[in-house]
């Protein structure tokens, strides 16, 4: 059985369970309906979800959570003490198990090398306190404690975490900087997709070009709010979509890896309290892309 629980609001379960599970909204109906969800009262598709509440999940074709697997998964470590690690993550490795992806994971992974991540009460999601998609690379923070978990995830919800990106484009923003404003939602014509909308979440993307050449530009954006897919929906709708981007209009695919990169973590530690700053360098297969386009 899966423990899912809530960091914000929501519209709709299905909504949130279909993103926490990473299935489709029909398919998270489905489950509701049939009863593989379940909470402390009958549920139903269309209630909102309120921030904190929990959820569990027991999938007709998921593993025993219980026993997740423990795998050699390739992925660096940049910084670990008894409380956290800071990862640097490979573009093409995902996080965490979903359905179509119950192993290989990161999550995999860090039960393989650090066996305390079993003992945490998220079994689907162990430590995970924010994500990055599939394609993306770079850092991001695991926690190694219950009560650590907790607390990131609370700083993560409040914007306490300064998280710095690089993006390589299509095409040159009008303004050299500037804030991306458009409020994401779920694409009302494509579910696969998020979107910026008139009723959507509000979120904030603040933007710095840091070179131009040949129709593509490399951009340092920095995240204000936490949206599902925001850089990518922000700098779509401003008519730069990433490369690789396929989903989100570029024209080049280059087997689900879109050049978003990870590139700065700034945080006070919730135990020691110290402040602690991250920087990762691009990986080869971003610089051989830039040189591609100069």
């Amino acid at each position: 059985m899966i423990e899912i629980t809530s960091q914000h609001d929501y519209e709709r379960l299905d909504v949130f369970i279909s993103e926490q599970l990473e299935i489709t909204r029909s398919k998270a109906q489905t489950y509701i309906k049939e009863g593989y969800i379940t909470g402390s009262k009958k549920l139903k598709p269309s209630m909102k979800v309120s921030e904190g509440q929990k959820f569990f999940a027991e999938l007709p074709e998921s593993p025993n959570m219980t026993e997740l697997k423990a795998e050699s998964v390739e992925f660096e470590v940049v910084y670990e003490d008894e409380y956290l690690l800071v990862i640097n993550k490979p573009s093409g490795l995902v996080v965490h198990p979903a359905p179509g992806n119950w192993s290989g994971t990161l999550v995999n992974g860090l039960v393989y090398r650090y066996p305390e991540f079993r003992l945490m009460t998220n079994r689907l999601r162990p430590g995970i306190v924010h994500r990055l998609d599939a394609g993306t690379s770079g850092l991001m923070i695991a926690a190694r404690t219950q009560n650590v978990c907790d607390e990131l995830q609370k700083r993560f919800a409040a914007r306490e975490i300064r998280k710095t990106y690089l993006a390589l484009v299509h095409g040159f923003p009008k303004k050299h900087e500037g804030i991306l404003s458009g409020p994401i939602d779920r694409d009302p014509n494509n579910f696969m997709r998020m979107s910026v909308v008139e009723n959507g979440k509000p979120s904030l993307t603040g933007y710095r070009v840091l070179w131009k050449m040949n129709h593509h530009s490399l951009i340092e954006c920095r995240l204000f709010t936490g949206r599902m897919h925001q850089i990518r929906v922000h700098m779509s709708a401003l008519g730069c979509p990433l490369v690789g981007d396929v989903l989100y209009g570029a024209d080049d695919d280059f087997n689900g890896r879109v050049y978003l990169h990870s590139w700065k973590l700034n945080f006070e530690h919730p135990v020691t309290h110290e402040n602690l700053s991250f920087k990762q360098k691009l990986p080869d297969d971003f610089m051989i892309r830039i040189y591609d386009i100069i």
